[in-house]
């Protein structure tokens, strides 16, 4: 129980250190947002007018020990203002709008690569120095030293535009309708292959090699000969005693690895112009939409951060020397 109060501890400053990081960046920079906005646009505002956008945005020029209690409270209750690039907006709106398309395929990539990686690491390791383990990894991981928008824009080139088998770019044909109907789903899976394909085999190749590394060492250990002494099957010894064991250091390696997914599906979505979270921000910047800038990197730590707890709740599970610790 100590652990687990100690985690929600860790991630709960963590949470309100990024608020304050989000809070202080652009009050940091030269100027303010709306000075920035009207130099791009070269558009002239009466000075009510200019104050009503540094109220709206938060930086009215008062000291910010003032602005911080009001920021906190306005971002604790889920007010990030109004999105100015789709006023009048409100950022939550526009992030429910996105958030689901980047989770769909951040999530989806993330089980493919982790199950398949984590596979091919057992196989590897219980069968060392066959063809699995001398051509996979190396293989793989040579895949995956490719930056993912790279292998993302190959796919889209080879199988969109030459071979034609893959949609081009968004989540799902234009005229199409969201629904739970079985023709608008086929049509999103359909939508989602190339980008998924792109995450994953460029991190499929770290998943295999760390469950290699670590099956290997844990199959030198007592409990795996005392079991194969047993006369134990060497399927279930692969699986009940090798592999439940190995798995330990990758269900850590999960949480960390959901922000290096999230990062990744961020280019990958401007890429295939899938309408993530990642093709939004990139919206916002080239519009400079403060609101929704400051919106969508609060949720992405959020999102990290969240996923890491729960990582470490289910670790307690799995590792009952955790909970004594």
């Amino acid at each position: 129980m100590r652990f687990i109060l100690r985690r929600i501890g860790f991630y709960l400053l963590a949470f309100w250190v990024s608020i304050t990081l989000n809070f202080l960046l652009p009050r940091l920079m030269p100027g303010d947002p709306v000075t920035r906005m009207l130099s791009r646009s070269q558009q002239r505002l009466e000075p009510q007018q200019i104050e009503a956008l540094q109220q709206m945005l938060g930086v009215n020029g008062g000291p910010w020990w003032q602005e911080y209690p009001d920021y906190l409270r306005r971002v604790l209750t889920g007010d990030f203002g109004v999105s100015i690039s789709r006023f009048p907006t409100p950022v939550t709106e526009v992030i429910a709008q996105q958030l689901p398309w980047t989770l769909l395929l951040g999530g989806v990539s993330l089980v493919i690569a982790v199950v398949l990686g984590n596979l091919l690491g057992i196989l590897a390791a219980w069968r060392r120095g066959g063809l699995l383990d001398s051509v996979a990894p190396p293989l793989l991981v040579f895949i995956g030293s490719f930056p993912y928008f790279w292998l993302a824009m190959g796919a889209l080139y080879l199988f969109g535009v030459m071979l034609g088998w893959a949609p081009l770019r968004h989540a799902f044909s234009v005229g199409l309708t969201p629904s739970w109907d079985p023709t608008f789903i086929g049509d999103v899976a359909a939508h989602l292959v190339l980008p998924a394909l792109s995450i994953v085999l460029v991190s499929i190749g770290g998943w295999m090699l760390g469950m290699r590394n670590t099956m290997i060492a844990t199959n030198a250990e007592d409990y795996i000969l005392m079991a194969e002494a047993k006369g134990l099957s060497p399927s279930r010894i692969m699986l009940r005693y090798g592999a439940r064991n190995a798995l330990l250091p990758s269900v850590t390696s999960i949480g960390m690895s959901i922000g290096f997914i999230v990062g990744g599906a961020l280019l990958t979505e401007v890429v295939f112009a899938y309408p993530g979270v990642g093709y939004q921000l990139l919206a916002a910047v080239q519009g400079l939409d403060y609101p929704l800038m400051q919106g969508l990197f609060l949720t992405i730590t959020a999102a990290v951060l969240l996923a890491n707890l729960l990582v470490d709740l289910v670790y307690v599970r799995l590792d009952p020397r955790v909970r004594v610790a």
